[in-house]
C-alpha cells in the first residue's frame, strides 16, 4: 500500500510540521484552482527544507493526488462548459429562422467550441452528385470558399460518402484521403494542416459536413471528435427545420399569390358574366353596333371604333379615337386575340375564319388581362351582333331583289291587282314608286362581275333604293330624276371599292312602276353602247352619249340633244343678233372649206374666218375633231329641221 493510503496515525508525522504544511497549501490550492504547475510547490519546498525521504513521501504522494483531482475536476468544468455550450447552442438553433442565419451560428460555434483557426460546411448537392461549400468561418482563401468535392474525395467527400467522422492531424502528408489537384490546391491556399470533418446527418441521409482545422498539425482528442458530432447532430436537425420552414414559407406565399389569383380569377369571371348578360341583353332587346360600343367603352373607360370588314365605320365613342389599323387588324386575325399597336387596342370581328369587321379601343395602352378578355368579348358579341345583322339584311335582301324581279318583269303588266301588291310590298320597305326612279346596270370585268352587287345593296340602301341580281347583272333603282351623274358616280365609287373597273348605264326617270321594265331596257342598251365605245369603267345615261343615245333611245329627246350640242352658239346669236349657227352650217355643207363657205354666205373669207374662231371659243378647242364635228353637223341638222322656214320673197 502506498503510503498516501495508510491511515491516519500509522506513521508520526514529520517533527519540525513540514508535511501538516504542505498538506494545507495543497488544500489551499485545490480551493482556488490553481493552475497545475503550482501543485509541485509544497513538495519543492519540503525537499528544499530537508525533510527527510519518509515524510518527504508523506508530500509528494498528496500532491500526485491533488494533481489528479484537478485534472478530474478540470475534465468535468470542461464536459460542463461544452454541455452548456450544446444547450446554448440548441436554444440559438432553434430561436434561428433564417437558413444562412443558422448555418452561419453553427459554424462561428464550432470554431469556439474547439478553439480551431477555421470551421467551415459543406452541403450536398443530389443534383450534381458532390458536397459545396455553403458556410466558411475564418478562412481567408477565395478559392477555398468556393470548393466542390465529389463524393469519396478528400476528407470531406469521404466524410459525405460514409456517413463517418474523420480526423487527420496533418491532412497534406495523410494519405488515407484521395487527394485531388483542386482540393489540395484550396487547402494549401488557406494554410490547414490539422482537419476534424464529422457528418450532418437526418435521420440516415446525409445532408452536409461540419469540419474544424488549424493551420498547423493537430491530433483531435476523441472527446473534441464526439463534441462536434454532437453539435453536428444539432446543426442537422435546426438546418432541416430551417428548410422545412423556408419551403413552408415558400408554400405560404405561393398559396397566398394562388389564393390572390383565384380571387382575380373569380373576380375577373364575375364581372366577365356581368358583362356577358349585358352584351346579350342589348343583342337581345335589338340593340345595334353603337349600343355594343357605348357599353364596352364604358366598361374600359376608353375610346371606341367599330368598322366593318370594308373599313366602314359602324360605331364610334369618342370623337378622338382612332380608327383600327391594317396592320393591327391582320394581326389580331392571325393570332385570334387582341393586339396593341402604337398603343390601340385592335380585335378582329370574326366568325371563324371569315372577317367581319374590328374594334380599335383607344385611352387604355396597357389592359390587364381580365379587360383583355373583355375587349375580346366585345368583339365576339360584335360578331353575334353583325351575324344577326346581316342575316336579316340577307332576308331583307331577298324580299328586295324579289320585288325588283317583279318591278322589271313584263309578266303582269296591266293587272291592277299586281300593281296594288307592288306598291304596297315597296312601301313596306321604304320605297316610293311614284317618284321619279332611274333604273342603273352595273357590270364589272372577269373576276369582279359578280361582285357589285353588296355595294349596290348598300347604295341603295343610302338612297331609299332597290337593288339586286338581275338577268345577269346588278341592277339598281333609285329615286332621282337625274340618272347621268349617279351613274358615273356609282361607276368611280364602286370601281374603286373592288379595285376593278365597273361600267354603269342608266336610264330614267320612270314616272310610274309600269315604266320600269323598259327604263330597264334602255339602260341595258346604254351599258351595252358604252362598252361597245370603249368607255369601260364609266358611267351614264343614254342622253350623255350623244347622238349614239338619240339613236338608241326609245323616247328621243332632239331638243334636249341640240340644247346639249349646240346650245352656247344658240345663245350667243340670240342675244347679239349674229349668224354664228348659219355659218357652221355653210361650212360643213362646204366641206369645211372657209373659201368655199365665204361664197354661199356671200360675205368675206376673213368674216368666216372670225365666226368660226368665235364658235370655238364657244364650243370648246375640239369642235372640229371628227368626233365633234359629227355631233355638231347632226344637231345641226336637226336645229334646221325644227326651225320655221324663212318666207320665200315675193
Amino acid at each position: 500500500m502506498s503510503s498516501a493510503h495508510r491511515r491516519p496515525g500509522t506513521r508520526p508525522a514529520p517533527a519540525d510540521g513540514t508535511a501538516a504544511t504542505a498538506l494545507r497549501d495543497l488544500i489551499g490550492l485545490l480551493e482556488r484552482h490553481a493552475p497545475a504547475e503550482h501543485f509541485a510547490r509544497p513538495a519543492a519546498a519540503a525537499r528544499a527544507a530537508g525533510v527527510g525521504r519518509a515524510d518527504l513521501a508523506l508530500v509528494e504522494e498528496p500532491a500526485e493526488a491533488a494533481e489528479a483531482v484537478r485534472r478530474t475536476l478540470d475534465q468535468h468544468r470542461r464536459r460542463e462548459a461544452e454541455l452548456s455550450a450544446l444547450f446554448d447552442t440548441a436554444g440559438d438553433l432553434a430561436a434561428l429562422t433564417d437558413l444562412d442565419a443558422v448555418l452561419r451560428a453553427i459554424v462561428r460555434r464550432a470554431r469556439l467550441l474547439l478553439r480551431t483557426d477555421v470551421a467551415y460546411l459543406t452541403l450536398n448537392d443530389p443534383a450534381a452528385g458532390d458536397t459545396f461549400m455553403r458556410v466558411t468561418d475564418g478562412c481567408t482563401s477565395a478559392a477555398f470558399q468556393q470548393l466542390r468535392l465529389g463524393m469519396g474525395e478528400g476528407l470531406g467527400g469521404l466524410v459525405a460518402q460514409t456517413a463517418r467522422p474523420y480526423a487527420s492531424a496533418d491532412y497534406r502528408a495523410d494519405t488515407r484521403f484521395r487527394h485531388t489537384a483542386a482540393i489540395d490546391a484550396g487547402v494549401g491556399e488557406e494554410g490547414l494542416r490539422g482537419i476534424l470533418g464529422v457528418p450532418l446527418r437526418v435521420g440516415s441521409r446525409v445532408i452536409g459536413v461540419l469540419y474544424a482545422a488549424d493551420r498547423g498539425p493537430r491530433d483531435f482528442a476523441p472527446d473534441q471528435i464526439a463534441l462536434l458530432a454532437s453539435l453536428a447532430d444539432h446543426a442537422a436537425v435546426a438546418i432541416d427545420g430551417a428548410r422545412l420552414l423556408e419551403e413552408t414559407r415558400a408554400a405560404l406565399v405561393e398559396l397566398n399569390a394562388a389564393t390572390a389569383t383565384a380571387r382575380a380569377q373569380s373576380e375577373a369571371l364575375r364581372r366577365a358574366a356581368e358583362t356577358h348578360d349585358r352584351l346579350t341583353d342589348i343583342v337581345l332587346r335589338g340593340g345595334d353596333v353603337a349600343d355594343v360600343a357605348a357599353e364596352i367603352a364604358a366598361l374600359l373607360d376608353g375610346g371606341l371604333v367599330v368598322q366593318d370588314a370594308d373599313g366602314t365605320e359602324l360605331a364610334r365613342v369618342g370623337a378622338a379615337a382612332p380608327a383600327p389599323s391594317a396592320d393591327g387588324v391582320a394581326a389580331s386575325r392571325a393570332g385570334g386575340r387582341a393586339v396593341a399597336v402604337d398603343g390601340v387596342w385592335v380585335s378582329a370581328v370574326l366568325a371563324g375564319p371569315e372577317l367581319l369587321g374590328s374594334v380599335a379601343l383607344s385611352g387604355r395602352p396597357d389592359l390587364t388581362d381580365s379587360d383583355r378578355r373583355l375587349f375580346e368579348r366585345a368583339s365576339l358579341d360584335t360578331a353575334l351582333l353583325l351575324l344577326l345583322r346581316r342575316s336579316v339584311a340577307e332576308a331583307e335582301d331577298r324580299v328586295r331583289g324579289e320585288l325588283l324581279d317583279d318591278l322589271l318583269t313584263t309578266a303582269h303588266a296591266g293587272d291592277p291587282r299586281h300593281a296594288g301588291s307592288l306598291t304596297l310590298r315597296a312601301r313596306r320597305l321604304g320605297v316610293d314608286l311614284a317618284a321619279p326612279t332611274a333604273v342603273l346596270v352595273l357590270d364589272a370585268d372577269g373576276d369582279a362581275r359578280a361582285r357589285p352587287a353588296a355595294q349596290a345593296v348598300r347604295h341603295a340602301r343610302a338612297l331609299r333604293g332597290l337593288a339586286g341580281p338581275h338577268s345577269g347583272h346588278v341592277v339598281l333603282l333609285a329615286p332621282t330624276a337625274d340618272p347621268g351623274p349617279l351613274a358615273a358616280r356609282l361607276a368611280a365609287v364602286v370601281g374603286e371599292a373592288l379595285g376593278a373597273p365597273v361600267t354603269v348605264g342608266a336610264a330614267g326617270p320612270a314616272t310610274g312602276h309600269d315604266q320600269l321594265p323598259a327604263t330597264h331596257a334602255e339602260a341595258l342598251r346604254c351599258l351595252r353602247a358604252l362598252t361597245g365605245l370603249g368607255r369601260t369603267g364609266e358611267g351614264a345615261s343614254l342622253p350623255d352619249l350623244g347622238f349614239v343615245g338619240v339613236l338608241l333611245g326609245d323616247r328621243a329627246d332632239l331638243t334636249g340633244y341640240v340644247r346639249r350640242v349646240l346650245g352656247p352658239v344658240l345663245d350667243y346669236d340670240a342675244r347679239r343678233g349674229t349668224d354664228l349657227v348659219r355659218t357652221l352650217e355653210a361650212y360643213f355643207d362646204q366641206g369645211a372649206s372657209p373659201a368655199r363657205a365665204k361664197d354661199a354666205l356671200h360675205v368675206h373669207v376673213n368674216t368666216v374666218v372670225q365666226r368660226l374662231d368665235r364658235a370655238a371659243r364657244l364650243l370648246g378647242a375640239d369642235w372640229n375633231s371628227p368626233a365633234r364635228a359629227l355631233e355638231l353637223q347632226l344637231a345641226l341638222r336637226l336645229n334646221r329641221l325644227s326651225r320655221p322656214p324663212r318666207p320665200r320673197p315675193a
